[in-house]
């Protein structure tokens, strides 16, 4: 049986289509990530400084900016909570976008990839229950 070879081209090129914003996402995750990475680098070298009440230097884009040391903590912070959020965010709909994706390929549902890590608080529990 001949297809048609305008439909295999939509085919293709919607398969490509939604293997290049998997592709993207993850590549947004991982730089979010490297950003979080580094937010948490300069909240520790922060907590590490012998004179908390001093001034430290930040950097907006090409400019630094002094500021007091616990205002640069708290941007820091916030920062980190929004990083996070992004991030599962992002994380949540690559998973819709992977689905899509093997679903366009013909390709069954990928089996446990929507389970979602225990928290901290959960994980406090089972190791109580386990160890009796």
């Amino acid at each position: 049986m001949a297809r048609d070879p305008a439909f295999v081209l939509r085919y293709l090129a919607e398969v490509e289509e939604l293997a290049e914003d998997v592709l993207a996402a993850r590549q947004q995750i991982v730089d979010l990530d490297v950003k979080r990475n580094r937010n948490r680098e300069a909240l520790r070298a922060l907590q590490k400084d012998p004179e908390p009440e001093e001034k430290a230097m930040v950097c907006f884009g090409s400019m630094f900016i002094e500021l007091p040391k616990t205002k640069t903590r708290e941007m820091l912070r916030q920062d980190q909570e929004e990083l996070d959020e992004e991030i599962n965010k992002l994380r949540k709909d690559l998973r819709v976008k992977v689905n899509r994706l093997y679903e366009a390929q013909g390709k069954p549902e990928l089996k446990g990839f929507n389970l979602n890590p225990m928290s901290a608080e959960e994980m406090k529990l089972i190791n109580r229950i386990l160890e009796g």
